[in-house]
């Protein structure tokens, strides 16, 4: 049988990633559902802030408004979105790995394993998002001792409600979100880590970034596909829902885009496993030959090192 072709680049990942959860549609569907309230959210806040009075139309009034909701319930829902997340974003990779493998895809196998990664899947997002404020707070103080040194030694004159000092604050908050995308793109593996090699904390961080070196193009390009379509996708359905707001039929809206936000967000876990794997074989962890007279590499990928029997190959073109 003739081995597929996969190339190292974003159609590579996507193919292959849909291939994966194609093939296993009803296990992938179920695991999806476990990202239902945070999709449930994204298209909700954007709506809550065009209009604090959404929920309190007759149709919706059954919902508290959100200004009434106490602070224990909000953190509380917070709470349960994020280890929610979590819990996909463990079962999908774990999933997706297993399937990658060819090996056979289990729901409850799925389940279990979150009693090995999900305390360790919290404790690199806590790592994760602690630097993250650092990393920003950081730049935000340098260019503020910048400005200041300016202001002392006569260079700078602000003027708060001038159109350069609104220049000048777009700027540096491009800067960081350049930044913070630069540390993202560099991060997008470190879930994928914490599932498939059991670490924690910083070193999945550290192996991410390590992992992706050579193979950033193609990170960086996975995650611009997913985000714009994300925010796309938040985008429209919450400027629809929110027009919709006085109709009876305004939850279609809010069903279809959540359904949507949850495809996509499947989808991107799939495709960050997938790029795991390729990363690794760019980084020749994985047993890779030359084929005879083919400017080809065949990667064997299995999923455990020490049990090759399910080994699935791929064929790799560097793009």
């Amino acid at each position: 049988m003739e081995t597929p072709v996969r190339t190292l680049d974003l159609d590579g990942v996507l193919s292959e990633s849909k291939r994966i959860f194609r093939a296993n549609y009803s296990h992938f569907l179920a695991l999806s559902f476990l990202f239902l309230p945070l999709s449930f959210s994204l298209i909700i806040n954007p709506t809550l802030s065009l209009s604090g009075n959404f929920f309190t139309s007759d149709h919706f009034s059954k919902f508290p408004s959100n200004h009434q909701k106490p602070v224990v319930s909000n953190l509380l829902y917070i709470l349960i979105v994020f280890v929610l997340a979590l819990c996909a974003i463990a079962t999908i990779t774990y999933s997706t790995y297993h399937g990658f493998s060819g090996k056979p895809i289990k729901f409850f196998a799925a389940v279990k394993s979150l009693t090995f990664s999900f305390f360790p899947l919290v404790s690199t997002a806590c790592v994760a998002l602690v630097l993250l404020f650092l990393i920003s707070l950081t730049f935000l103080l340098f260019v503020g001792v910048i400005v200041m040194m300016g202001q002392n030694l006569g260079f700078v004159l602000i003027d708060y409600n001038s159109i350069h000092f609104t220049w000048f604050s777009a700027v540096v908050g491009a800067t960081l979100i350049l930044i913070l995308l630069y540390v993202h793109m560099n991060w997008s593996l470190a879930f994928v880590v914490v599932v498939a090699e059991s670490k924690w904390g910083f070193a999945p961080l550290i192996r991410s970034w390590y992992l992706v070196k050579g193979m950033r193009s193609v990170s960086l390009w996975l995650l611009l596909y997913f985000g714009v379509f994300l925010g796309c996708t938040v985008w429209v359905n919450s400027d629809t829902l929110h027009a919709m707001s006085s109709q009876t039929y305004a939850l279609l809206p809010m069903i279809l885009g959540s359904s949507m936000l949850m495809w996509f967000l499947l989808w991107s876990t799939a495709a960050n496993t997938v790029l795991y794997m390729y990363c690794k074989a760019f980084h020749g962890e994985l047993a890779i030959k030359m084929a005879d007279g083919l400017a080809h590499n065949y990667i064997n990928l299995p999923f455990d090192d020490e049990k090759a029997h399910h080994a699935h190959v791929v064929t790799v073109v560097a793009a």
